[in-house]
């Protein structure tokens, strides 16, 4: 079956950014348990920070082995693949997808051998020590090599770039007012993440976390050695802008969900992003909010759908070709040319079942084709005899 949905309601790498900001405030309080927040409100500066820190505390630590098996709720990208913020790109698709409860690193010698477990806060930081080094809000599943390649460098904007990932992470020469040394950056769908998982660690170890700049001088660049704002001012001020450039997705929101019936606790900056501006942004909100919607929303994404062929050869991937004017203009591929993805044309690894096509026109009916292959050393080939599946879509 080839079907079609619409992108409002789907994950995060494919979000449309103003569907999220109007969402926000009903679906992160949905699942928020009642009173949870309670002794924060109406604080702000280092008191809120305080109050959430004894909210959060004493959570319940689970095993270095079990974080493999979390990763299958908190990390899932449907179906059952591991949602990697190392490879999955801005537009939902990745050059490779990991399988839970397979894919575990082992050893790996190339990106997209294998995924480990990535401290984004580095475990050297802090001494390897617990619960710490098995918090769920700081260690995320990531492909090992890529993971090897950050090292323990700390996240921040690269300006002189050395190495990318496959995804567009990039290590190179920070570009942060600052600091000129070697950083890590992920790609802008991630850095709000990775910036309140920094806001989250400063705020659940306050009491531990003024010595952790002994441990490492790579910490010392990020972490003040105090227990207070915490952070450095050139960190500080980058995270906030990190969480400004990429709002809380429904991705955390089902995250944090999924780590709190495991931790039982909560990141509170997921919960409540505001806080982050109440601590370390002053004791009032940037901004006023703002009185009115805007105007003539409508979707401008398309979501294709299928089951995975099966039986006899197994495609390796799908052509999946687009056009404005019909079905007769498709272009049936040939063997042999590879084509690479454009604004009409995507290439999908079998597995995925799923693929977007963004940024389309209101008012106008695009036409789809799937086309099956093999890849023999690059080289594809195509299935194109039989019933081509098709579809059409008219957007609003």
């Amino acid at each position: 079956m080839f079907k079609i949905k619409s992108i409002q309601n789907n994950i995060k790498s494919f979000f449309l950014l103003l569907l999220s900001v109007l969402l926000l405030n009903s679906s992160i309080f949905a699942q928020i348990p009642s009173g949870y927040y309670n002794n924060a409100n109406g604080l702000s500066g280092l008191q809120l920070k305080t109050a959430l820190y004894n909210i959060i505390k004493n959570h319940t630590s689970i095993s270095y082995t079990n974080l493999y098996t979390s990763y299958q709720t908190t990390d899932n990208l449907p179906p059952n693949k591991v949602w990697d913020m190392y490879s999955l790109k801005s537009n939902g698709t990745a050059n490779y997808y990991y399988t839970h409860g397979s894919n575990q690193c082992g050893s790996y010698s190339t990106e997209g051998d294998c995924y480990n477990r990535e401290h984004s806060t580095p475990s050297s930081w802090f001494s390897d020590a617990t619960p710490m080094y098995t918090d769920l809000f700081n260690v995320y599943p990531t492909d090992g090599y890529v993971n090897n390649r950050r090292s323990n460098y700390p996240l921040a904007n690269v300006g002189s770039v050395t190495w990318t990932s496959s995804n567009g992470s990039k290590l190179g020469n920070c570009s942060v007012s600052g600091y000129t040394g070697i950083v890590f950056e992920p790609i802008d769908s991630y850095k709000g993440d990775f910036a309140r998982s920094y806001f989250y660690m400063a705020t659940r170890y306050e009491n531990l976390v003024a010595n952790w700049p002994s441990n490492s001088p790579q910490c010392a660049l990020v972490y003040a050695g105090n227990n207070g704002l915490t952070f450095n001012p050139w960190y500080v001020n980058m995270l906030l802008l990190w969480c400004a450039l990429d709002p809380v997705s429904q991705k955390e929101i089902d995250r944090n969900n999924a780590v709190y019936a495991i931790q039982h606790n909560r990141n509170p900056y997921i919960d409540h992003p505001e806080y982050i501006t109440y601590i370390w942004g002053g004791t009032t909100p940037l901004s006023t909010e703002p009185s009115n919607y805007p105007t003539n929303f409508s979707a401008k994404n398309i979501h294709l759908q299928w089951v995975d062929a099966n039986g006899g050869v197994l495609p390796d991937r799908y052509l999946i070709r687009m056009s404005t004017i019909g079905f007769s203009s498709i272009s049936t591929p040939a063997d042999g040319v590879v084509y690479p993805d454009n604004a009409n044309d995507e290439n999908i690894n079998y597995g995925v079942q799923t693929a977007f096509f963004k940024n389309l026109n209101s008012g106008t009916t695009y036409y789809f084709k799937l086309f099956s292959y093999t890849l023999n050393g690059g080289i594809p080939d195509y299935k194109t005899d039989g019933n081509i599946p098709e579809i059409s879509k008219t957007l609003p």
